[in-house]
């Protein structure tokens, strides 16, 4: 599908590598702080025991043999020739520093372009992100940190017991751009205590901060889960698919048009889920999404007029 109306992931990807470039998923027997006691338990609400991954290799295999897997699965499939190691599951820099170098070192291997590393913005520190910018520069890698924020909205942040504020997402933010390292926030626009507001708001905190990359999430729910509790039981409810669609669109409105967006909408288990996506497929709600804006004539960046002193500008034009 030919997308025009906001800033592809895929089409930045060929611009830069000048061909299409294909994610190696990784996933490590790591924990969470938020899990072992560290800033909290139990985890996010939300959060099943896969992590943020649920169709990754066996995290028994090494990260070496996970890469060649997964290349040599997609290579056969796609005729690809260009990768980015994609450390995925749970809190990829929640380790001693020599043991994430090892991981890392292990992920770079021929034809890969980049590596891309999920983690919490409170597990950012500025040796790991020296290390990632001398990889980067020794390899010619681009290097992204995905940093998992869900809302800038604190009282949410608490809600859904994400073990830290919106503080530690900027501090994170501005130490990765200080190493010269990408930013892919995580968000999630239908989280229950949030409205059109918070999703519009979550576009300006992006767009001031200069972040280069989202993606988005629609919350699904997992049984066995904080959060499946409270839906059965009725605590939440969750707001509808054209209420989703009306919050990712305004959401790109807002934001800034340089930032490239990863997707709209994620992809999610059905199995042990209680609610995905409307029961829809993720694809078939991302292009009404795009069709939507296609016939409103609207696209990413057409609202971000307020950055750079705004309230001057009748003044200048004056």
């Amino acid at each position: 599908m030919n997308i025009s109306v906001y800033n592809v992931y895929s089409q930045y990807l060929k611009d830069k590598f000048g061909e299409k470039v294909y994610k190696l998923p990784i996933s490590l027997p790591l924990t969470c702080p938020n899990r072992d006691g560290c800033v909290g338990t139990g985890g996010c609400i939300y959060c099943g025991e896969e992590g943020g991954s649920f169709e990754n290799l066996p995290n028994t295999l090494s990260v070496r043999e996970q890469v060649e897997k997964n290349k040599q699965y997609i290579e056969g499939r796609y005729k690809a020739k260009k990768f980015i190691s994609y450390f995925q599951s749970f809190t990829n820099t929640y380790m001693p520093l020599e043991d994430f170098k090892e991981q890392i070192e292990e992920s770079i291997v021929e034809d890969v372009v980049g590596i891309s590393v999920s983690t919490r913005p409170d597990c950012i520190q500025d040796e790991y992100l020296e290390y990632l910018a001398y990889i980067g520069e020794k390899y010619d890698l681009e290097i992204t940190v995905e940093l998992g924020l869900q809302t800038v909205n604190y009282h949410t942040l608490m809600k859904i017991n994400r073990g830290h504020s919106l503080a530690e997402f900027i501090d994170a933010v501005i130490r990765n751009k200080k190493h010269g390292i990408r930013t892919c926030a995580h968000l999630i626009l239908n989280l229950p205590w949030d409205n059109t507001q918070d999703a519009i708001e979550n576009a300006k905190i992006l767009s001031a901060l200069g972040v280069e990359e989202v993606k988005l999430h629609a919350l699904y729910i997992v049984e066995g889960t904080e959060l499946g509790r409270m839906y059965k039981e009725g605590e939440i409810s969750l707001i509808s698919k054209e209420e989703y669609m009306e919050r990712v669109i305004t959401f790109l409105e807002h934001l800034d048009e340089n930032i490239v967006i990863q997707r709209i909408i994620g992809r999610a288990p059905e199995e042990n889920s209680l609610f995905v996506n409307w029961n829809e497929s993720w694809w078939k709600i991302r292009d009404e999404i795009v069709a939507e804006m296609e016939k409103r004539n609207t696209k990413q960046g057409i609202k971000c007029n307020y950055l750079n002193g705004k309230a001057l500008k009748k003044i200048i034009k004056k």
